[in-house]
């Protein structure tokens, strides 16, 4: 790719890029959330055919103007957002055969069932993948949909493939599973795009990085000649600061507390309690029932049961609406999916959680107040966003995920509940949400921190408690406890 640039309304997104990848190796492409990853990905996959600069496969100039002239050059793209890519009551081998579907569909006009499924598990067991072709996508876990996503993603000719943050959502081992498909992959002589924001994995599987900032290339080299500091540095312009705040919040007396929480399967029987100004670290690897035990905290199970109560005070909670009214707040895991609007503005985000609060006369809204409103939050978040009418489906990963939490702060809840909330989002993203956190607990805000990634635990919790497949098994100081502890309990080590 030589030259690229693209402008959107308001905003250029990309000045000048080149990139070059090679057949067969991995290449890393990071920058902090709107630097323009996503964004020159999209021009590679046809998104977006506007674009300034030349696209060259294999010493031919190519022309990108459509996802199907991308598919049919041998580009396929596995984007974060697996919810909107996966259609969710089609089976497992509907959705991995799709594309073949179709186009066989159009010749025959008659799917051959059985071959389907055959040629769907057959891909399946390539990947070294325990689903049933058989089961619907709705049924599916967030990691499962993803490596569906992947399978989709290599049932044609593939020639390049762009991993648009793969590992997210997937586990330890899943993860390693799915280095073991991109290594096959590579010795195949596929080029592999690999944009992610945990750095250590691109040290594990890349050979070459990239590192866009403010839509501008800034470094590209062989990954063995630029170390994990250097990278940041180049992300953010700015020498690698600590990671995380200071510790300053007072912590009181206990606030909230969960007796017997139960979810059919889930959540087996768990206590927890929070004290005032204080952040507890709720930790555990993908699978072990974080999500869910946030879910029916928040009143969003419809199979939860147990007892929750605040300053004494038992509360009844049966949906997200009694919860809010009950000053608990929820950033969800999928924010796409359950934490934003994504097809309605900025300003329209912010307000959802508080709309009383910008009408008058009890139902008209005001314009004033909500774009006023709006304006103060991006600015005190620092949201990147030409504008609070911008739609946040343009924004990127950090950014969408300020608004999910700053909607919450026109709340002003008791109980803030934080579900995996740095996923995918960069370093500066992340320690911005880390001093937003820190800032609720030195105001006497209840926190629940759930999290996968241990390092963040370990930093920004006060209190650890460890979930192992749906239960909490240990309850630790964090100052005296580490990373390494921490994983053996989330591993169901330590246990007698």
């Amino acid at each position: 790719m030589n030259q690229i640039s693209i402008a959107f309304p308001g905003v250029r997104a990309l000045t000048d890029v080149d990139f070059e990848l090679k057949k067969g190796s991995a290449h890393a492409l990071i920058g902090a959330n709107g630097a323009g990853k996503s964004t020159l990905m999209k021009i590679l996959a046809g998104t977006y055919d506007h674009y300034e600069g030349q696209i060259w496969l294999e010493g031919e100039m190519v022309k990108i103007a459509s996802p199907k002239d991308a598919k049919d050059l041998g580009i396929q793209v596995v984007y974060q957002e697996v919810d909107t890519a996966l259609i969710h009551n089609l089976t497992v081998a509907e959705n991995i055969m799709l594309d073949l579907m179709v186009h066989n569909m159009g010749k025959r006009h008659v799917i051959q069932w059985k071959a389907l499924h055959q040629e769907a598990q057959a891909i399946l067991d390539r990947m070294n993948i325990r689903i049933s072709t058989r089961k619907l996508v709705q049924e599916l876990t967030l990691a499962e949909k993803q490596m569906v996503l992947i399978a989709r993603s290599i049932s044609k000719q593939c020639r390049i493939l762009v991993l648009d943050e793969p590992t997210a959502p997937l586990s330890h081992s899943e993860t390693e599973q799915l280095f073991t498909i991109v290594r096959k992959l590579k010795s195949d002589g596929v080029g592999v795009i690999f944009i992610s924001h945990r750095l250590p994995e691109l040290y594990e599987i890349c050979d070459e990085i990239t590192i866009l900032r403010d839509g501008k290339r800034v470094a590209s080299d062989s990954i063995i000649h630029i170390n994990q500091t250097q990278v940041v540095e180049h992300m953010l312009d700015a020498k690698m600061e600590q990671q995380f705040p200071f510790k300053k919040s007072k912590i009181g007396e206990t606030l909230f507390e969960a007796r017997s929480i139960h979810d059919r399967g889930k959540v087996h029987d768990v206590n927890l309690h929070i004290r005032q100004g204080e952040i507890v670290g709720l930790a555990g690897l993908v699978g072990a029932g974080k999500t869910e035990l946030c879910r029916a905290l928040f009143g969003a199970s419809k199979t939860s049961s147990g007892d929750l109560s605040f300053r004494g005070k038992k509360l009844r909670i049966t949906s997200p609406h009694d919860a809010v009214r009950e000053g608990i707040a929820l950033v969800p895991e999928e924010r796409r999916r359950e934490g934003i609007f994504v097809e309605e503005s900025v300003a329209v985000n912010l307000t959802a959680a508080m709309l009383s609060r910008f009408c008058r006369w009890g139902w008209w809204l005001s314009p004033t107040k909500e774009k006023n409103t709006s304006a103060m939050i991006i600015d005190n978040l620092g949201i990147k966003t030409p504008d609070e009418r911008t739609k946040v489906s343009s924004l990127s990963g950090g950014n969408q995920q300020k608004i999910a939490i700053g909607k919450w702060l026109l709340v002003d809840a008791d109980v803030y509940i934080f579900d995996e909330p740095t996923k995918g989002v960069d370093v500066g993203a992340k320690r911005d949400i880390f001093e937003l956190v820190e800032d609720l607990a030195q105001r006497g805000k209840c926190v629940l921190y759930a999290s996968s990634e241990l390092s963040e635990i370990v930093g920004i919790s006060d209190r650890v408690y460890v979930m192992y497949d749906g239960s909490i098994i240990k309850e630790l100081q964090t100052r005296d406890s580490n990373e390494e502890e921490i994983l053996l309990y989330c591993t169901g080590g330590g246990l007698t």
